[in-house]
């Protein structure tokens, strides 16, 4: 029987709900806090995230909170599971209740990159945290929360350095219904899930233009190969993007009705203005800020992601939809792959 940990999961999302129902229903001692003093109230008379879970009851054993301190008091885990424009604020909120165990371990579960810092989340909590940055690690993959909830089989990374800490996350979280992997290229996986949103974007772009599938494959392959040209050139490892962080997230965020960000994308082909779709929506697209960001890091790198820079001039330059994907389909003409330094 796995170790039983007393867990604080910090945001009552949709995804933050669902990992806190996750933990419970393997006998963890669970702390779901709610920075909203309303959506807090509603969680614990309803025990139910009507707002972004709907039909999901909380289970029993979860002890929902308005108080950071509360929820991590006595942690032997932390779970960061807030926007990641926010998970700095919400590392620097733990820090000053002086309440975090030094041997605690540090679970991000954010996917975005910081937009004045670019830096990934792991790295946001490390230079927030007085914590070994060991001790810090990543949950990451293909994993809707809308389906994990309702125990749709799902699989994901437990991404960290120390992989004995790995296996610690892996086994906490690992349901029937819930595989976890566990991997160690934290930089890899952590950039993978990031700028897979950008690409979604991009997919549903090709969507509300009514492109084919013929356009979506192409984007989604020549998507990979931007993200992991970036995250190679940051110290990745290649395989990592053929994993589940990688074309695993991919493919599920451009092709799925659950995406926040291929649903902007959408929109936007279809005619609307970034502004007008951000409005009418309750959940945050992590890609808006995540294209910002990467295109900076690409600047930073000197790596060329034609579709995310193209994908930006949309969002934020109005640039029309239809055009930036004829403008990446008439780009000068190149090799799939680099060539072969042995000539052959």
């Amino acid at each position: 029987m796995p170790k039983r940990h007393r867990i604080a999961v910090l945001g009552a999302g949709s995804w933050g709900t669902t990992l806190a129902i996750v933990l419970a229903e393997n006998e963890h001692d669970v702390a779901l806090w709610e920075f909203f003093p309303e959506q807090f109230e509603a969680l614990a008379r309803d025990r139910e995230n009507k707002r972004f879970l709907p039909g999901v009851p909380l289970h029993d054993a979860i002890v929902v909170t308005p108080k950071i301190e509360d929820a991590i008091a006595d942690a032997d885990m932390l779970l960061f599971v807030s926007p990641s424009h926010t998970v700095r604020a919400v590392a620097q909120s733990v820090k000053e209740t002086g309440l975090l165990a030094a041997d605690a371990i540090l679970v991000n579960a954010a996917k975005g990159i910081e937009e004045k810092t670019l830096m990934r989340m792991s790295e946001v909590l490390a230079d927030v945290l007085p914590t070994d940055p060991s001790r810090i690690l990543s949950l990451m993959g293909p994993s809707h929360a809308e389906e994990v909830s309702r125990r749709i089989p799902t699989s994901i990374v437990a991404a960290g350095q120390d992989h004995k800490l790995a296996k610690v996350v892996q086994e906490a979280f690992n349901r029937p219904y819930f595989r976890i992997y566990t991997n160690d290229d934290l930089v890899g996986v952590e950039i993978a899930v990031a700028l897979k949103n950008p690409i979604a974007i991009a997919a549903g772009i090709i969507d509300g233009c009514d492109y084919g599938d013929n356009t979506k494959a192409a984007l989604i392959t020549r998507g990979l190969a931007e993200i992991s040209r970036l995250g190679v050139a940051m110290g990745a490892r290649q395989e990592t993007f053929s994993g589940l962080a990688g074309v695993g997230d991919l493919v599920v965020t451009c092709l799925s009705r659950h995406s926040r960000n291929r649903h902007v994308g959408e929109e936007i082909g279809r005619g609307k203005t970034l502004e007008e779709v951000l409005k009418g929506m309750v959940m945050v697209a992590e890609g808006v800020r995540t294209t910002r960001a990467a295109v900076e890091l690409g600047q930073r790198q000197k790596v060329e992601l034609p579709i995310i820079e193209m994908v930006h001039r949309v969002l934020f330059d109005q640039h029309d939809p239809r055009e930036a994907i004829d403008a990446l389909m008439t780009r000068p003409l190149g090799r799939e792959m680099p060539a072969d330094p042995q000539g052959s």
